[in-house]
């Protein structure tokens, strides 16, 4: 499960397909926005989840992750590198997950991937409390501030996989689900705005990472990208709009059940 900010709501969509499928994890694999849905999964294996993470998603304490109003918040970048603080995400997740839970509390292994700054390098967590990993593997460069744990400095693990096949191959699956945010057949144009010149370079890269994880997997190990829909809005401030969860989560079920059924599933 991937990254995409209040988009992210569209996991739950294929979430709801693939539950339906009886298509049930075996493992999973979060990373940025995507590592809530996968704790939440790995908590509670069954269908029943799809419902706590719909009211998750539309839940004003979903929309105080994000803050205050832009402007307000782009003010306060002459004083800090970020523009949330991580406690209303960390108020969220103790609500829904608790304080102490562990990996080793889970009902379903789950691996959660963030960026380390000092080593420059990925780094995955398996073990140990939960809460901190997910804070850590969410916390999107300029959102979020970089989460210290142990004296090291973690930041989004989809800077460096996006979407990371091969942890699901080295750790011996052979039936892949790729739940990602935003439609990787939708052709990139080159940016108009100086703003759009980041979103565009991100998405390139996110697109080359996965074609080269895509190209890795073994023979024998099938990977399905599932598809979100009607995504909705795609402007740079769309990760704070929740107003449009319910559709999002409706599109990508429609979308994801009807590719599930094209391929036999």
């Amino acid at each position: 499960m991937g990254g995409g900010g209040v988009l992210g709501a569209v996991e739950v969509g294929m979430l709801r397909a693939l539950f339906r499928a009886q298509i049930r994890p075996d493992v999973l694999i979060g990373t940025s926005i995507g590592a809530i849905n996968a704790a939440m999964v790995a908590v509670d294996p069954n269908p029943s989840v799809i419902d706590d993470l719909v009211r998750l998603w539309a839940s004003p304490e979903m929309s105080e992750v994000y803050g205050d109003s832009v402007p307000r918040q782009m003010r306060r970048f002459a004083t800090r590198t970020h523009l949330h603080s991580p406690a209303p995400l960390q108020r969220m997740l103790e609500r829904h997950l608790g304080k102490n839970l562990t990996f080793a509390d889970l009902k379903v292994p789950l691996h959660l991937i963030a960026a380390s700054i000092e080593r420059s390098a990925e780094h995955w967590f398996a073990t140990g409390p939960v809460l901190p990993a997910v804070i850590a593997a969410a916390a999107i460069p300029g959102l979020l501030p970089p989460i210290a744990i142990d004296g090291e400095h973690f930041i989004d693990g989809s800077i460096v996989r996006p979407s990371p096949v091969g942890r699901a191959v080295d750790l011996g699956a052979t039936e892949i689900y790729v739940l990602q945010v935003g439609r990787m057949d939708k052709p990139l144009s080159p940016p108009q705005r100086p703003w759009e010149a980041a979103t565009v370079a991100l998405e390139l890269a996110r697109r080359a990472r996965f074609g080269w994880e895509l190209e890795a997997a073994p023979p024998g190990v099938r990977v399905h990208l599932l598809p979100g829909g009607d995504e909705g809005d795609e402007s740079p401030w769309a990760y704070r709009n929740t107003a449009a969860v319910r559709h999002r989560v409706s599109a990508a079920y429609t979308a994801s059940r009807d590719y599930l059924a094209s391929v036999g599933l």
